[in-house]
């Protein structure tokens, strides 16, 4: 009896510590999802060409894997240039708005109204200008990253301690060497969170631009599951694509938590017993 209880509080505790790990949360949720998913699918009576049941979707997953993945490079090489673009240029055109009221005046209001045009609406300019390339994707896909870059990382250096700004100048500090070890380390938390919303709008603006003119990536195949009425395919896509964003984010948060491990962020939580 007193080992089948120790066998007993065993698991619990195994349990409770599983239930308890970050990692493990989300799985926890995507299948509550997928259950309620199929119930709802299944009770109501829904047909599939409306929705489709999750085991159509998984099902369709493992059989198009191959292709699914061979789309996806296309989709991942624009999302990662648009990305990358966006960080080039956006950190640059922050840290120039941030240190001059007179350049914030001048491009603060463009980039507003850059962000105020629907980007499915000028896509097939790209298109037009550039060709049926990877590079009207890769624009696409900058246009959509670089907004949140550049806000996030104007407020990161507005939000600089101007009193340790100024204990280095008393300590004669030049600019470089307090932009180094100030300015920079202090708003590196507020670049990276716009950087995190930049890669997953990148991965829209990439899809965006495959819409307007393609014939390959993720963005060709929903269309072309769309024009065949093909909805487990079109969920399978969605789910790749889905994950790839999820990818990208984590390797982000990774980098950023190799970069800043001393951000208050990073710090364990003493009431959640980890």
């Amino acid at each position: 009896m007193t080992d089948t209880l120790l066998v007993q509080s065993t698991r619990a505790n195994v349990l409770s510590k599983l239930m308890s790990m970050d990692a493990i949360r989300p799985l926890i949720l995507v299948a509550v999802i997928l259950v309620g998913w199929d119930l709802a699918v299944r009770l109501l009576r829904i047909p599939p060409y409306l929705i489709p049941a999750p085991t159509l979707v998984i099902e369709q997953v493992i059989a198009q894997w191959p292709m699914l993945l061979r789309e996806t490079m296309p989709t991942l090489y624009a999302t990662l240039g648009g990305f990358a673009l966006s960080a080039l240029v956006g950190i640059p055109l922050a840290m120039l708005i941030a240190s001059s009221k007179t350049v914030e005046s001048y491009l603060y209001p463009l980039l507003v109204f850059s962000q105020s045009v629907p980007k499915i609406a000028v896509a097939p300019l790209f298109v037009v200008w550039f060709g049926f390339g990877v590079l009207p994707k890769i624009i696409s896909a900058f246009l959509l990253g670089v907004f949140p870059v550049v806000v996030s990382t104007v407020l990161a250096f507005k939000s600089v301690d101007k009193e340790m700004i100024d204990l280095a100048r008393s300590m004669r500090a030049g600019g470089l060497r307090t932009f180094i070890r100030i300015r920079l380390p202090h708003a590196l938390p507020g670049i990276f969170s716009g950087l995190k919303v930049a890669i997953t709008l990148a991965v829209v603006g990439a899809v965006v631009g495959e819409f307007v003119g393609s014939n390959s990536g993720i963005g060709y195949v929903l269309q072309v599951a769309n024009g065949n009425f093909d909805l487990p395919l079109m969920f399978a896509a969605l789910f790749v694509l889905s994950m790839m964003g999820v990818i990208l984010f984590m390797a982000l948060d990774a980098i950023e938590h190799f970069l800043i491990p001393w951000h208050a962020s990073r710090r364990p939580d003493p009431n959640s017993g980890t």
